[in-house]
């Protein structure tokens, strides 16, 4: 384990409260492991319409629990939480982190569209917000918007979260180490300790 750098795959929707608060646990294993880190899409939610939806009542009263818990989590971690008052339409942000992937700026895009929706509580569907995530990243707003707009990530998009599927992962975030072990949910970096314990001595 000490000769090879460690490899950690999140698969993640922006749509998911637990891949924002697991941002922390990734970044930590990052800064203490030098992990290197590989932020994969599934798409949770392809049903969504672009303008995004409108939550009904009982899915309110649903979330009211996550809401909690995640809030807890994102303050423990030292992260702004404001969550989206409805569903949103993630495949646009999904795909311009795509274009941010080509440019090696991914990981401060990802981390500033994470921020948007659930730091601020923004509509990361709409261009106005994912051009401002642009700029802070250092990314050619007018260019993301150019590329994604003409179809050249939609197809990837697919192709990831139907492997993700295959692979049966369906709960997110899911952290692969090495390609041989999984790590499921939001869990504390305590988990992850053990994990790579046992990998050691594998």
């Amino acid at each position: 384990m000490e000769d090879r750098i460690l490899e950690v795959t999140v698969y993640y929707d922006y749509i998911c409260p637990w891949c924002y608060v697991g941002q922390t646990v990734a970044k930590r294993m990052q800064a203490e492991l030098g992990a290197h880190l590989n932020w994969l899409p599934l798409l949770l939610h392809p049903e969504t319409p672009p303008c995004g939806e409108e939550f009904s009542p009982e899915k309110k009263e649903s979330l009211v629990e996550t809401v909690a818990r995640v809030t807890q989590m994102a303050e423990a971690g030292g992260l702004p939480v404001v969550f989206p008052g409805r569903m949103i339409y993630t495949r646009r942000a999904l795909e311009a982190t795509e274009y941010a992937r080509e440019q090696h700026k991914l990981l401060p895009f990802h981390e500033v569209v994470f921020k948007k929706i659930f730091g601020e509580g923004k509509d990361i569907g709409s261009w106005e917000v994912l051009r401002s995530a642009a700029a802070e990243a250092g990314l050619n707003a007018d260019e993301m918007q150019r590329m994604t707009e003409s179809g050249a990530y939609s197809a990837l998009i697919d192709a990831q979260t139907a492997l993700a599927e295959q692979q049966g992962i369906d709960s997110l975030p899911t952290y692969i180490l090495n390609d041989s072990y999984a790590v499921i949910g939001p869990q504390p970096y305590e988990v992850f300790q053990k994990v790579l314990e046992i990998m050691a001595e594998g």
